[in-house]
């Protein structure tokens, strides 16, 4: 067995000899290993842990604290639990745990596996199933109302208001489902990239006369500047944004759309005059259907899924999208993308 050769490697005072057995054994495992003492010393760890925890292993033995710095691990192992799923404070990381009994009397091999990021994909996952049944169930609802209503035969002013309003919750469902595969095509890498060069106030100039949005919208772009992108796609992030920008405004504020050099590539910025979002929203808001304050997302339209296809538009054709403040209110929305080589 393994702890065989750990055991016959042993010191005089019985400890092992470290590094060796350790290092061959458990050196490029993927995930972090510790070998602890029964009075909660590190005697060793491998490459990930020390990765992980920062620890110089040069300086072991030490105390558990003092090479992980994280005390709910040290609380997994004088639990006794074999396995354990914990919340780390210090490096504010989700970790799964196993203990199991080392090559000496007393000793304990923890391994640690950061799961972190699955979990926070679980969570996503999650949350998109329920604001989806949410998204549906609106339209759905009301969509049926209406059918119900058309049963009782309503005379012909009635009757009509009932129409229009079943068609435009059969459209507002269309536009969800559409959205959705558009999504999962661009996820999927099926949709096809048609990079060109091409000069973006024009472009942009496009976008905002196709919007109906000539009257708000305040451009500020060089009529020099040339993009490396694809023009179809990029147009439809940026109406987008626009149209995002226009509906959580006032409706008599300006929309500023600008764009500089910046980074060997072009920053679109899209700045609105809305409540604007904490920092703690700023990375989520490109999820699909998420929603920052559902009662208002609810009240200004759309499908909530434009933030998270403008995303996936602008990572498909080398770009990227990403939000800040505005500088006296509202809201910010950067676009970064690539000029002729």
């Amino acid at each position: 067995m393994i702890w065989d050769r750990w055991r016959r490697s042993a010191q005089p005072d019985g400890r092992p000899s470290l590094p060796g057995p350790f290092e061959d054994l458990l050196e490029h495992a993927p995930v972090a290993a510790l070998l602890v003492d029964g009075a909660n010393r590190v005697f060793a760890m491998n490459e990930a842990a020390a990765r992980f925890f920062g620890t110089d292993r040069a300086a072991l033995p030490a105390g558990f604290i003092e090479a992980t710095r994280e005390g709910s691990l040290l609380g997994v192992l004088r639990s006794g639990a074999a396995e354990s799923e914990v919340e780390l404070v210090h490096s504010r990381r989700t970790v799964k745990t196993k203990v199991v009994p080392g090559p000496a009397e007393g000793d304990s091999l923890l391994f640690v596996s950061d799961v972190t990021e699955l979990r926070r994909l679980e969570r996503v996952r999650q949350e998109f199933v329920a604001n989806l049944s949410h998204e549906l169930k609106t339209p759905v609802t009301s969509l049926r109302l209406a059918v119900e209503s058309l049963g009782g035969a309503p005379d012909g002013a009635d009757r009509r208001k009932l129409v229009e309003h079943a068609l435009k919750e059969a459209d507002h469902l269309t536009a969800v489902i559409e959205n959705l595969r558009r999504l999962a095509a661009l996820e999927a890498g099926e949709v096809k990239i048609e990079v060109s060069e091409f000069p973006l106030a024009q472009a942009v100039g496009d976008v905002v006369s196709r919007l109906g949005l000539e009257e708000r919208v305040r451009l500020e772009i060089e009529a020099g500047i040339l993009v490396a992108a694809d023009r179809e796609m990029l147009a439809q992030a940026l109406a987008n944004l626009l149209d995002n920008a226009a509906r959580f405004s006032p409706a008599d504020a300006e929309v500023k759309m600008a764009a500089a050099r910046e980074d060997h590539g072009v920053v679109i910025r899209v700045v609105d005059h809305g409540p604007g979002i904490a920092p703690e929203h700023w990375e989520r808001v490109f999820e699909r259907f998420y929603k920052v304050d559902p009662a208002r997302t609810r009240q200004a339209g759309g499908t909530g899924l434009g933030l998270a296809i403008t995303k996936h538009l602008m990572q498909a054709q080398g770009g990227r999208v990403w939000t800040e403040a505005g500088d006296d209110s509202g809201q910010v929305f950067l676009v970064w993308v690539p000029t002729p080589s």
